[in-house]
């Protein structure tokens, strides 16, 4: 006679496993979220949570294949990171780290709105530029 193993209800092992991820989510929520005072606005907020560290996945992981292009690879990597920031630890002091290593940004890492708005008008320049050399010389 053979021992086989039990057999286990996947009724409850999924909603053994569905309380352990709510509970992580939740924790999660408190230490990195927007600091909700009670479970039930920590779970109101976990599938936008999830949404926003999915789309700050893609983000990054798109800037990091535009590293080796030509174009803002970096930016789009810093972009992905702050989208992260909201809700990864590790995301938010890597990009505090960034922060201080770039000349020019605050200790606090806030870019000043002037310093925003000259960025805008230099880009806003650039691509004028490029699309009248590239659509307008014909």
């Amino acid at each position: 006679m053979t021992n086989k193993p039990d057999r286990v209800d996947s009724e409850g092992e999924d909603e053994s496993l569905r309380s352990l991820l709510e509970e992580a989510a939740i924790e999660a929520e408190y230490a990195t979220g927007e600091r909700e005072e009670s479970a039930e606005a920590a779970r109101s907020h976990i599938f936008v949570r999830l949404a926003r560290m999915t789309f700050g996945f893609i983000v990054l992981i798109i800037g990091i294949i535009a590293i080796p292009l030509p174009g803002p690879g970096w930016l789009i990597v810093a972009a992905g990171l702050a989208i992260l920031a909201k809700d990864v630890a590790w995301a938010e002091r890597l990009l505090r780290y960034i922060r201080k290593r770039v000349p020019g940004v605050p200790e606090d890492g806030k870019i000043p709105p002037s310093t925003m708005v000259t960025m805008a008008v230099i880009t806003l320049a650039a691509v004028a530029v490029s699309l009248w050399w590239t659509l307008g010389r014909g």
